[in-house]
């Protein structure tokens, strides 16, 4: 585990890394990966959201659970999933919702990483998972050091946007500093759940009024037809 290519989260983090916890998921990890069990996103990519939006840059939070894991799937970023993939059902809905919010054009790939790199922090939970074994991994520690990250941009920064969709993103958002930033809250994008308030919950673009209100760029939410 290393965040060489994060050196604005390095610096916060190196420390956390460090802590008995993050060392007990070290060890779990070594250990899945010794008994040959596949892991998705390879180790490569576990910090791909801090690497793809440094501290200073972060705009607007996602917060995912965690990722998917059939193969090719997940790439280190929140409902983001690799070119070539299907697009995944809940990232359908928020298509559907850009589109009714914002008229952005829906887009036949699930590649997310332009918004990152505009400032969108899309980050899971969970960090990992094991083939075909959605929440794995849950318990093991990555929480304490998302709750970590999540501290950090609300300590650091100022008038961020958090988009917290569904109850376990809520409550794990629960220590944002409201003064500060701005906290939008609906059910998650799920097809289960993204018509009891989702769908039409307007995020996008209330997000963007409150970036341009405290004078920063709007995300443009428009993704490339191809990547």
């Amino acid at each position: 585990m290393a965040l060489e290519k994060a050196p604005e989260w390095k610096v916060y983090l190196d420390d956390e890394l460090q802590k008995p916890y993050m060392q007990a998921l070290k060890q779990f990890l070594r250990a899945e990966k010794d008994a040959h069990k596949v892991i998705f996103p390879p180790s490569n990519e576990w910090f791909h959201a801090l690497e793809a939006t440094p501290l200073s840059q972060v705009k607007v939070v996602i917060l995912g659970q965690d990722p998917y894991h059939q193969p090719g799937q997940a790439h280190g970023l929140c409902f983001s999933v690799r070119p070539g993939v299907r697009v995944p059902p809940s990232l359908q809905n928020i298509y559907k919702e850009l589109q009714a919010d914002l008229g952005v054009r829906p887009v036949s790939h699930g590649y997310l990483d332009t918004w990152a790199e505009q400032g969108v922090l899309l980050l899971n939970s969970v960090l990992t998972v094991e083939h075909s074994k959605a929440n794995a991994h849950q318990g093991q520690g990555w929480e304490a050091f998302t709750d970590r990250i999540i501290g950090l941009v609300n300590e650091q920064r100022e008038n961020v946007v958090f988009m917290l969709w569904g109850s376990y993103a809520q409550k794990k958002g629960s220590v944002i500093n409201l003064n500060k930033h701005l906290v939008l809250k609906s059910p998650h994008p799920s097809p289960l759940s993204a018509h009891r308030g989702f769908l039409g919950c307007r995020h996008f673009s209330q997000a963007n009024l409150y970036l341009e209100q405290h004078h920063q760029a709007p995300i443009n939410w428009q993704l490339p037809d191809s990547v």
